[in-house]
């Protein structure tokens, strides 16, 4: 009995060394690490989701570790791989006063990661709202088959800083006619950068030109003037809002910006009458003097005005061409009266011009003069209140007889220093 268990014991060793050097493979700890990961977007806030990317590798350079024993006189000769199974890869979730960043898969018996080789795997992330901003850590957790597992924070910082509108050149008063334009700045505040960026302005009564401005993307801490041309339709106090889209990575936020503004019937560009007829003689004529004032804060183009009369008035139209903001442009008129029959005319001017690439006209200025038989009467706002005027609507020159009045007076003066004179010689001759 002693003798059959010694030589069964003999022949399972001689079994095992046989296996070990015909069949050399086994598994050992490689060397799995994550390489880098990214995190679309770079920061996160409060609400979104994310696309966090893994790359996972096997660190070993070689694939095989062979090892050779030498015992008794025999020679043994061990291969081992330097693969791996990777069995599982998860997050294991960060979390602050309840809230979480999780992920919502996990990757199950992902397979055999040879020596050297690597592989990527993407997770979705989902950022709670209202979690506080901060930095957290959560874990990649990398299940290896008969090996460690590998555990590796992934820093992920929450921001609840946007993007916001500021108000740059919005004048509290605009007036009804024409068009003006107004400043907003695009404000990045966040360590990266947003994309599809819309800017929308709406209010009531207001035609805005463009309707939204697509700004695209806008770098971290950077920021962006937009330029809106708003037409008011009627005056009054109104409200001008400006809605902002953005993207934060693939999700969507929004801000918005409102400014109160007075809208007013003065004209920012406008003619202004300053030397007009208040009756003409009939088939006379009369000057009429005006100047144009751009109060805008840009430059204009193609500034023309355009009296609107029943009238013959010369000439039909006045060309200034650009002006500068505040400049100040006199022109003037010759109205004819000879078409025009007896009682109240009128007459208006229209100020068209350019900004930008947009055409404007301002609305009508009129003024009304009577036809009259007589001698008709100018009005000049610089000047004295009134005088008259002759047929042609000029200041009247002095009457016949006031002239022959005048003469008259002047020759009797002569007459009397001469009788003074004459008499004087002879009282010194007789002396």
């Amino acid at each position: 009995m002693k003798k059959i268990l010694i030589t069964t014991i003999i022949s399972i060793v001689i079994v095992g060394l046989s296996t070990s050097f015909l069949t050399p493979t086994v598994t050992a700890n490689a060397a799995v690490m994550i390489q880098q990961y990214y995190l679309s977007p770079e920061i996160l806030m409060p609400g979104d989701t994310a696309i966090l990317t893994l790359e996972v590798r096997n660190g070993e350079t070689v694939a095989t570790q062979t090892t050779t024993t030498v015992s008794g006189g025999e020679t043994t000769t061990i291969v081992r791989s330097l693969g791996v199974l990777l069995d599982d890869i998860r997050i294991d979730p960060a979390q602050s006063g309840g809230k979480q960043i999780r992920a919502t898969t996990h990757y199950e018996d992902i397979g055999y990661l040879a020596a050297g080789a690597s592989i990527e795997v993407n997770f979705k992330l989902n950022v709670d709202a209202n979690i506080s901003e901060g930095i957290y850590f959560p874990i990649a957790n990398i299940d290896v088959n008969g090996g460690n597992d590998v555990l590796y924070p992934l820093l992920m910082k929450v921001s609840n800083a946007t993007l916001d509108l500021l108000q740059t050149n919005v004048p509290s008063k605009i007036s009804k006619g024409g068009a003006t334009d107004i400043i907003i700045t695009a404000v990045n505040k966040r360590d990266n950068a947003v994309n599809e960026i819309i800017i929308i302005p709406h209010s009531d009564d207001i035609e805005f030109l463009p309707s939204q401005y697509f700004l695209g993307s806008l770098p971290a801490k950077t920021s962006q003037a937009v330029v809106f041309s708003i037409k008011p339709l009627e005056t009054g106090s109104r409200d001008i809002t400006f809605d902002v889209r953005y993207k934060n990575g693939e999700n969507l936020h929004t801000n918005s910006l409102t400014i109160p503004i007075t809208i007013i019937p003065t004209l920012d560009v406008a003619p202004i009458v300053t030397n007009f007829p208040i009756s003409i003689t009939k088939g006379g004529s009369s000057r009429i003097s005006i100047e144009v004032y751009n109060a805008k804060t840009e430059k204009i183009t193609g500034v023309l005005v355009t009296p609107i009369s029943n009238a013959t008035v010369i000439p039909s139209q006045y060309f200034i061409g650009s002006m500068d903001p505040d400049d100040v442009f006199s022109a003037s008129f010759e109205i004819y009266a000879d078409t025009l029959g007896y009682g109240t005319s009128s007459i208006g001017f229209i100020v068209s011009f350019k900004q930008g690439n947009e055409y404007y006209e301002t609305p009508l200025v009129s003024k009304s003069f009577n036809i009259v038989s007589g001698p008709g009467i100018s009005y000049q706002a610089s000047g004295s209140s009134s005088s008259q005027s002759s047929g042609n609507g000029l200041p009247q020159p002095p009457s016949l007889t006031m002239c022959l009045v005048q003469i008259i007076i002047v020759i009797v003066v002569i007459i009397i220093v001469a009788i003074f004179f004459i008499r004087w010689r002879r009282r010194r001759k007789m002396i």
